[in-house]
């Protein structure tokens, strides 16, 4: 249920706190529970008898059936629908104080008096432990009082947000004792209310005063937050029944479709929701409001509209549904099927183009979906993407087949469905390019060394060929005071801008940008409630994994790692502006894979590990030696020490699958198979075939598009502003000369020769990085995530290292020389 509501923007930490229904969405739990039936279906009554068995015995009704029924008469959609119950369990009660005095006790004795069970618990310590102990017993806590009298004894406001990120409590009514001088000076009130607290109550010795306010609240609040648990039962139970269903609202727009609706329109969700009705009629559907009017039901035949097909007349019945007040809120359409839909859904001619480029096969959950962009840019995009200079001899046999299943019956197009499905599979994407000119020596070495294995061994920038050091550092680095000064909470605002400034984090946080930058994002993407853990513990963590970055790298360090994870949550943040949605678990799933996917990395590149036969080129048998490192060291740290355990209140099951995630992220950063993954995501997103028409699996969508993103966020600094492009270059750079110098003195075998210190052209380098592997993914990429700043900055770096080549500035002294002018512009800008 928590995810039902999830906040497309901003994504801030208080994002999880409030949990109403939006007003798009139709309260459900609301509409089945406020029928009554004539029988007396008190439940809760605390007098006896005709109680209904496994029922509490209490004297508050906390759904509208529970209470008695008026005798005067009902109105008729009142009468026509079940009772829904929700959850009634006995309601329990924890309360917070950190020692016993007057006011706890009329506070216990009250809770009494309202039949709640009661635990009393004097330290947050021991209070997060008794929640995070209800995972594991299925129960749970509807109320929970606590003593924000002084901060000195309980900090009631950390208390709250972590009982908010903590799985099953979304919906418990938190309750905080304050002093009567509180209510003088409303900044601490408005801090608790922030933090997710739903009452402010002041502190009084007199029983039936605190009695009452507490009757209020469990009527107002408890009672409401238990009905509204009933939604996703049946949002879960429409969105599968296989009869059509269309809810509208009370102008007949379109609120509510189900998937059943979706096949029969032939169209997606998000091109559904929002509609007007008479978008999908061929029929005149205005007399319908009107009926509705006078509270009456319609019967009869529509034509209904498909997508791209001619019109279908069917059965139609219309039910208003008053959900406050008489006058009906919503119409409920409800769609006769001849024959059982699957069948004659499967009967309904098909159009032959299907709508492309979209993740639709992945959001079937989705039920809160609006539309996206126009078909017109829809199919720009992707000429954009099947224009591109790969060519993978499978890609062309792919665009092939698809032209002529345009052309060929029915019966044919399906047989060539079934040889796409084994065409299009992992493993037959290696491509080659159209021309490498020969006579570039740095194109030649670094396009050679890429689209080879690893018996010959070249190196770019990018943490999938780098190197990582053997010794790893240990777990017990605790995380530094973390000293949030106004010019880093400034900068951190901007946090998830294409335009953050990360050398200036870098500077400000004294070489910890991660920590911070990662705290922040991590607030942001509600990754401390997606993974049931607490705010410090995944400090801890960060603080662990920034430790084991090495600092003296000039570009593999917590910098590199930090401008990556931001990369990645601008990314995330883009997707879902465009609707392209993933769940919190694979937001959280690829920030952390971001944030620790060079972990450890010693500044030196896998061919020089496996030329000087180090113990980790031999461990890993030559193939994929960082990136398979990088991983291991994760999980060696992670679950190592159960202080920074991230993944420590996951089930089995979940931590299978975010471990599995985060690994695959992780080796895609690798460059030797760097063409093949795009080539796959081109076939894919880049054809006249839909994704679920060519990917076996929803998984394998999500894969495809994962390990994308972090490519592009590990090296997306040619496609920068600027001034960062310039340093990002000189820092790899410096790595790949200090490389370079070590081999010479060791009379190892020169991986890079092209970067020599004395006669490298870093401005020549740059260019050809981005001809050959920069560009053509920064292309795909935009076109899928449309973040046109991504190609404008890329296109100004190359000119501006074109220019320089021009202009004779070739070594690192040069390019320092160089900043300094790029910076004074970027200061002037601002």
């Amino acid at each position: 249920m928590s995810r039902k509501y999830k906040p497309k923007s901003p994504r801030g930490l208080l994002s999880t706190i409030d949990r109403k229904p939006t007003s798009r969405s139709i309260n459900w739990g609301y509409i089945a529970t406020e029928s009554s039936h004539g029988t007396g279906t008190s439940g809760t009554s605390s007098s006896g008898g005709g109680s209904r068995p496994g029922h509490r015995k209490s004297s508050l009704a906390l759904t509208p059936e529970d209470e008695s029924m008026d005798t005067h008469q009902k109105n008729l959609m009142d009468l026509k629908y079940p009772t829904v119950l929700p959850p009634n369990p006995q309601l329990k009660a924890l309360l917070v104080f950190h020692k016993s005095d007057n006011i706890c006790e009329v506070m216990t004795q009250a809770c009494h008096r309202q039949q709640l069970d009661v635990t009393v618990v004097k330290t947050k310590e021991a209070a997060l432990e008794i929640l995070s102990n209800t995972n594991t017993t299925a129960e749970c806590y509807h109320l929970i009082v606590i003593d924000a009298r002084s901060t000195k004894y309980l900090d009631a406001e950390y208390i709250t947000r972590s009982i908010r990120h903590t799985n099953g409590h979304h919906f418990t009514t938190i309750i905080t004792v304050v002093k009567k001088s509180f209510f003088e000076k409303d900044d601490v009130l408005i801090a608790l209310l922030d933090a997710g607290v739903n009452r402010c109550m002041a502190e009084t010795t007199n029983l039936s005063l605190c009695s009452i306010e507490l009757k209020q609240i469990l009527h107002s609040i408890v009672r409401p937050h238990n009905v509204m648990s009933t939604q996703q039962a049946l949002y879960t139970a429409l969105h599968r029944l296989k009869e059509v269903l269309i809810i509208t609202d009370d102008v007949l727009r379109i609120q509510y479709a189900n998937k059943s609706a979706e096949r029969l329109l032939n169209m997606r969700l998000d091109e559904i929701i929002s509609k007007p009705l008479a978008d999908i009629f061929i029929s005149d559907v205005s007399s319908i409001s009107a009926h509705g009017k006078s509270i009456r039901e319609f019967d009869g035949i529509l034509t209904v509209r498909r997508k791209c097909q001619d019109g279908i007349p069917m059965h139609v019945r219309v039910v208003p549904v008053a959900c406050i007040g008489r006058t009906p809120t919503h119409f409920v359409f409800n769609f006769d099927v001849p024959g059982g839909q699957n069948d004659f859904i499967a009967t309904l001619p098909q159009p032959k183009e299907a709508p492309r480029g979209s993740l639709h096969s992945i959001r079937r959950g989705s039920f809160d979906v609006r539309s996206v962009a126009s078909d017109g840019l829809r199919r720009t995009s992707l000429a954009k993407l099947t224009s591109l200079p790969l060519e993978a001899p499978i890609t062309k046999i792919i665009n092939l087949l698809s032209q002529v299943q345009e052309n060929c019956s029915a019966d044919e197009a399906r047989l060539i469905d079934k040889v796409l499905e084994f065409l299009k599979r992992e493993g037959l994407y290696s491509p080659q390019m159209k021309e490498i000119r020969t006579e570039d020596p740095i194109a030649t070495d670094l396009i050679g060394a890429l689209l080879t294995g690893p018996s010959l061994y070249s190196s770019r920038r990018s943490s999938n060929d780098s190197i990582i050091r053997v010794s790893s550092r240990p777990s017990g680095v605790m995380p530094a005071k973390m000293k949030a000064t106004p010019l880093i909470m400034e900068l951190l605002e901007e946090s998830l801008s294409w335009e953050f400034d990360i050398f200036k984090l870098e500077d400000i946080t004294e070489k910890r940008p991660l920590l911070y930058l990662g705290m922040e994002i991590f607030r942001r993407f509600d990754v401390f409630a997606t993974l049931n853990i607490d705010e410090n513990i995944c400090k801890s963590w960060l603080a662990v994994i920034e430790a084991n970055y090495h600092e003296q790298n000039s570009y593999h360090n917590s910098t590199h790692a930090a401008d990556v994870m931001q990369a990645t949550g601008s990314f995330l943040t883009q997707l879902s502006f465009k609707e392209i949605m993933m769940d919190r678990m694979d937001e959280a799933t690829a920030l952390i894979a971001a944030a620790a996917h060079d972990i450890d990395h010693p500044g030196r590149s896998s061919a020089f590990l496996c030329n000087s036969n180090s113990p980790l080129a031999i461990l890993y048998n030559d193939l994929t030696v960082l990136e398979s490192h990088h991983a291991a060291t994760t999980f060696k740290l992670t679950l190592g020490d159960d202080k920074i355990n991230i993944f420590k209140n996951l089930d089995k099951e979940t931590y299978k699958s975010v471990r599995s995630t985060i690994v695959d992220m992780i080796l895609a950063t690798e460059m030797t198979r760097h063409f093949e993954h795009l080539a796959k995501f081109v076939s894919v997103f880049g054809t006249d075939v839909e994704p679920r028409d060519i990917v076996q699996t929803e998984d394998e969508s999500s894969i495809l598009i994962r390990r994308m993103l972090i490519k592009v966020a590990d090296v997306s600094n040619p496609a920068r502003q600027p001034a960062f492009c310039v340093e990002w270059a000189r820092r790899i750079a410096e790595e790949y000369f200090t490389q370079t110098d070590e081999e010479k003195t060791k009379s190892l075998p020169i991986v890079m020769p092209m970067f020599d210190r004395a006669t490298c052209s870093i401005p020549k380098s740059q260019i050809g990085f981005i001809e050959y592997i920069i560009q053509d993914m920064m292309h795909a990429w935009d076109s899928f995530i449309d973040m046109p700043q991504l190609i404008t900055y890329m296109q100004i770096n190359y000119s501006q290292w074109k220019k320089f080549e021009e202009q004779g500035i070739h070594t690192l002294a040069d390019i320092k020389t160089k900043q300094v002018s790029l910076n004074a512009k970027k200061t002037t800008c601002k």
